[in-house]
């Protein structure tokens, strides 16, 4: 089974509507039992939402594209084993965020660590002038860059996807009251950070 990702479809990766989460586990149901439309259906109705989150982790689109694959084709063959414990989107952005990390792990490119690229001189405009250029919403892109992936996977799943405390909790494995102290530190950093850029 090839899934292939394409720029048109579904809307801008906004969470599904209500009545999608039963009809979800319909389709979970459907697959299980070897229905290709309903792999076509649920993978129509996540991929925006499944690629960006990846996409956030690992930062490359390539490699996301590659990711997005993987994780619905785990959909394909482990949907007998859903147990309805949280919701599908949920279950398929835990699946997506383990995927991500174990890719970055075996990655052999070795990132810039922060002192190298603080030695790279930037040809752009003096810091002032690309403030001027640049929107809020480019701010808090940025700032929400350099957030560690602890916290900035929280705001993604929080603001970006619209989980709840309790599902970040899930697709992060961690307690639900260590999700609230990344969130409280998190808006705590932006805030400085935002300020900081203007």
């Amino acid at each position: 089974m090839s899934i292939a990702l394409t720029q048109s479809g579904s809307s801008a990766g906004a969470p599904a509507p209500a009545g999608a989460a039963s009809s979800d586990n319909i389709l979970i149901a459907r697959i299980a039992s070897g229905d290709r439309l309903a792999m076509q259906t649920l993978f129509a109705r996540h991929r925006v939402s499944v690629y960006r989150w990846v996409l956030r982790i690992v930062r490359d689109e390539a490699l996301a594209e590659d990711l997005l694959s993987e994780v619905f084709l785990d959909v394909w063959r482990q949907a007998a084993k859903f147990e309805s414990r949280a919701s599908v989107s949920t279950w398929l952005l835990a699946i997506a965020r383990y995927k991500a990390l174990s890719a970055q792990r075996r990655r052999a490119d070795v990132e810039l660590d922060e002192e190298v690229v603080a030695t790279i001189a930037d040809p752009a405009d003096d810091p002032e002038r690309v403030l001027q250029k640049k929107d809020q919403g480019e701010l808090i892109r940025r700032a929400l860059a350099k957030l560690s992936p602890e916290h900035s996977e929280i705001i993604d799943l929080v603001y970006y996807h619209g989980k709840s405390v309790k599902e970040v909790a899930e697709v992060v494995d961690i307690p639900e009251a260590t999700v609230k102290t990344r969130m409280f530190y998190a808006r705590k950093q932006l805030a400085d950070m935002v300020i900081g850029m203007t």
